[in-house]
């Protein structure tokens, strides 16, 4: 029995096809053309400094191994979210490097 009533925008597909997000052929962005960005910060953290890595894309294995670099790099702990990587204390220059020899071209941001 059809339903009644009300109007339907996307009757035609069903509904996994219409929830699925799309997803791309290629890999994204080469590293060596992504704006990342590398600043230090403090807001939102309790008064703690942080160095908050941004503009990275790839996918989130990818950032959690990079996360990985990073600390060891600099020697400090961080973390993941949202894309946006973030370690504890002023590691501006340690980050540039390690971003550097991994094959970014990163910049500092902000003072």
């Amino acid at each position: 029995m059809a339903k009644k009533g009300g109007w339907q925008e996307f009757s035609g597909l069903s509904n996994a096809a219409a929830q699925q997000r799309p997803t791309t052929a290629g890999p994204g962005t080469p590293k060596a053309q992504q704006r990342v960005r590398v600043q230090r910060t403090k807001a939102g953290k309790g008064g703690k400094l942080v160095t908050a890595i941004t503009g990275l894309e790839a996918p989130e294995t990818e950032l959690k191994g990079l996360l990985k670099q990073l600390k060891a790099a600099a020697g400090t702990g961080g973390t993941l979210k949202d894309g946006v990587i973030e370690l504890q204390g002023d590691q501006v220059a340690a980050a540039l490097a390690a971003l550097e020899q991994a094959g970014y071209r990163p910049k500092q941001a902000g003072g």
